[in-house]
């Protein structure tokens, strides 16, 4: 890395069922790389898995604007333009602030569904069922049981790990924001509309995880077709054998050394 970019800022923004603190190997490696990482919880998360757990009500009925206000509020508070990597939700967060100019890049790894991207497997549908299968979840928060996060994180990993995985990193979450998504595409003014076409914006990379039942591969590269009509660098980085836990599993440092690589290349 060159020294003009030493100490550029890393927003994190973590998706749903997972807490800020899985971002830590992450912080970890990103700053002996000699950048300034931080990983914020969403509004209203407590910053002890514990206390998630215990107090789900205190994030219910969060929706996309809420975390992109909390989200924008941390990126203007660094000391210059971030980069914002995040995952599944966060990744959908990092595009919205992207396109607002917010950011200087921004990665988007395995990135729920923007307005505007049609695909909608049987698998992704299944893995939003805790939440979706129930209209009255949308004000509250919602968790996941092994069996679940098994279908929908660890189905590229042997069970133990994706068991161990649940019950080290897994919280409640806002449903609010998987119910805008869900029906984004009939409604106008859809929080989860992102300006695709700025082309003023910094680079973006979208990633997939080619077994993720949760954003399917077709889901990520559908998304990265959404950016057809700017000229600004958008890439896709697509992850064999990867399911959705490909942040926090065995393979995570993999991962993280595809988005060093690729800042490298964009000069960051």
């Amino acid at each position: 890395m060159t020294t003009r970019y030493r100490g550029t800022p890393i927003v994190f923004i973590h998706g749903m069922w997972l807490h800020a603190s899985s971002w830590q190997p992450w912080v970890k490696f990103f700053e002996t790389e000699g950048y300034k990482p931080v990983a914020p919880g969403w509004p209203g998360e407590p910053e002890d898995m514990a206390s998630a757990r215990a107090a789900p009500e205190l994030v219910a009925n969060r929706g996309i604007e809420d975390l992109s206000s909390h989200f924008r509020q941390i990126a203007n508070a660094q000391p210059t333009s971030p980069i914002l990597i995040g995952h599944s939700f966060g990744g959908l967060i990092a595009q919205k602030l992207l396109g607002e100019g917010i950011a200087r890049a921004a990665i988007a790894i395995n990135p729920a569904q923007i307005k505007g991207v049609l695909p909608l497997p049987f698998s992704q549908l299944r893995a939003g069922l805790p939440a979706l299968g129930n209209p009255f979840n949308k004000s509250r928060s919602v968790a996941l049981t092994a069996k679940q996060f098994r279908y929908g994180f660890g189905n590229a990993l042997q069970e133990d790990e994706s068991n161990e995985l649940f019950e080290k990193w897994t919280i409640p979450s806002p449903a609010r924001g998987l119910f805008e998504v869900a029906f984004a595409n009939f409604n106008p003014r859809a929080a989860s509309a992102v300006n695709t076409a700025n082309f003023r914006r910094g680079p973006l990379l979208v990633t997939s995880g080619c077994s993720d039942h949760t954003v399917p591969d077709v889901t990520s590269r559908a998304t990265h077709r959404q950016y057809r009509n700017s000229s600004a660098v958008t890439d896709l980085k697509q992850f064999a054998g990867k399911g959705h836990s490909l942040v926090i599993d065995h393979g995570w440092r993999d991962v993280a050394t595809a988005c060093l690589d690729w800042l490298r290349k964009q000069g960051m």
